[in-house]
């Protein structure tokens, strides 16, 4: 029901359940299960790959540098894991290495 609010995943405010970005603690995803950033099936933080598609699911965050799980969000720095193609500007998930919308290769810690 769309009366009902329901908690961030990350703060746990009770938010509107048709919400991209919590309101208080700003991060996006806020609620319902962590999906594979890839083909974007649910997920649990104990898998270590996608069981859809395989991608692993432990990457090096690009803010950081240390290795951390592959949810919205670096579970060590806080930072979003995203790459910014140099030439078309398209934030993505660090899925391949190349921009899902210009097909140009990205660069290694192209985060914002």
């Amino acid at each position: 029901m769309s009366g009902y609010k329901h908690p961030c995943n990350y703060c746990g405010e009770f938010i509107a359940p048709d919400v991209n970005h919590c309101p208080f603690c700003k991060k996006i995803n806020p609620l319902g299960p962590l999906r594979c950033p890839k083909c974007r099936e649910p997920i649990e933080r104990e898998h270590k790959v996608c069981g859809n598609c395989g991608l692993s699911l432990k990457i090096i965050c690009p803010a950081c540098g240390k290795e951390t799980f592959f949810g919205d969000y670096c579970d060590l720095c806080g930072a979003r894991l995203v790459v910014v193609c140099k030439k078309c500007r398209t934030e993505q998930p660090p899925v391949s290495g190349v921009c899902i919308r210009c097909n140009k290769p990205l660069e290694k810690g192209g985060s914002k």
